[in-house]
């Protein structure tokens, strides 16, 4: 079993979208070993007492049901013995969200009227994870690959378990009972079969993601695949060699690899989209000027350090007011900034600070230039 909850891009839109009274949301690190799970509780029950002292002034019934939701997590000894590198939780006092990240995080409380989601943004999510469809004519599997920990198999509803059983026959080489379907042309027809019903076996299980998809197969399934795939993230970069004749260690290590160029590809891309869009007046590393291009939706893409926290709030204007730390009517704006560019349709790439131009921790290319 994967012991990891990497959101999607739509469910990572839907916690920005949440607004409230009291949103608490909790960061810790974690450890796989369930042996060492009993120290990651203690944190948990700090950074809850750290929770409930920012919400002093909240009403005592709130304040209570998010402390009594908190510590029943902690007191959860099965929920404990599964977990990955990072948590995230999220409460109300209604309700209570967590994810378990394949990446460290740091400790971290926010309370404010909205959930931080920005260390959901990590690079390491899209430099260290992504899927892996193993597709031969004897059989076929999704790989999930998730940081360092271990590549698991998906189980799938509807998934063939090779060529000739999907097409119904004992073999792909069988004629059609019109004796029409034969020889090679005939294999590429049953194999084509074959390559649409894997397909359709995915769309429900990978609708709504963007971690990229590689495909380790070789010819003729490997462009019959390609020609009819309909997710979008499918990789450029594949693993051509036959399922039968590589182990899986070696194609998540080749996966590892793609996925790790395919981050950095799209880092350099962004920053050379950036540089030529400099000359145009269509970039911007002023924090107040990018609040407000954000609010616009005028953000086409931004690079953001995801380390960097601003305390502060942003108005329905996109201007910013300075705002203490650890204090319930501030949020961090960086975080904020990333959520109206996403749910704008801008994309936002996590990086490490070195990698973000200029001293803010963001840089934007806009769509357009200002007036």
């Amino acid at each position: 079993m994967l012991h990891v909850d990497l959101p999607s891009r739509d469910e990572i839109v839907v916690l920005m979208n949440s607004r409230g009274e009291i949103k608490v949301s909790i960061y810790l690190p974690t450890t796989p070993l369930s042996q060492q799970a009993q120290q990651d509780r203690i944190v948990l029950k700090n950074l809850t007492k750290a929770a409930i002292d920012q919400l002093a002034d909240r009403p005592k019934r709130d304040v209570a049901a998010i402390e009594e939701s908190l510590l029943d997590l902690v007191d959860d000894g099965s929920f404990w013995e599964y977990q990955a590198h990072g948590l995230a939780i999220f409460v109300t006092p209604t309700q209570i969200h967590t994810l378990r990240l394949p990446y460290s995080v740091q400790e971290s409380v926010e309370v404010s009227d909205r959930f931080h989601v920005k260390p959901l943004l990590h690079p390491m999510a899209a430099s260290t994870t992504g899927f892996v469809l193993v597709l031969g004519q004897n059989n076929v599997k999704l790989l999930q690959i998730c940081s360092d920990l271990p590549a698991v198999t998906l189980n799938i509803d509807g998934l063939p378990k090779d060529a000739a059983s999907a097409v119904g026959k004992s073999s792909i080489q069988d004629r059609s009972p019109s004796g029409r379907i034969q020889g090679d042309e005939g294999k590429k027809v049953r194999l084509t079969q074959y390559a649409r019903l894997v397909d359709q076996a995915l769309r429900p299980v990978l609708n709504g993601r963007s971690e990229p998809l590689v495909l380790a197969a070789t010819e003729p399934l490997l462009s019959i695949y390609r020609q009819l795939a309909t997710y979008p993230f499918l990789s450029a970069e594949e693993i051509r060699h036959s399922p039968d004749a590589i182990s899986d260690v070696e194609i998540v290590a080749a996966a590892r690899t793609i996925f790790q160029n395919l981050a950095s590809t799209r880092i350099q891309l962004a920053l050379s989209t950036f540089e030529q869009r400099k000359t145009q007046n269509r970039t911007t590393t002023n924090l107040e000027e990018i609040a407000v291009a954000a609010t616009q939706g005028a953000v086409q893409s931004l690079i953001v350090d995801v380390a960097r926290v601003t305390p502060g709030t942003i108005d329905e204007h996109g201007k910013i007011t300075p705002g203490a730390a650890n204090c319930p009517v501030s949020y961090d704006v960086v975080g904020e900034i990333c959520a109206r560019v996403i749910m704008a349709g801008g994309t936002v790439l996590a990086a490490g600070s070195e990698q973000v131009p200029g001293t803010c921790g963001l840089a934007a290319t806009l769509r357009y230039a200002p007036q």
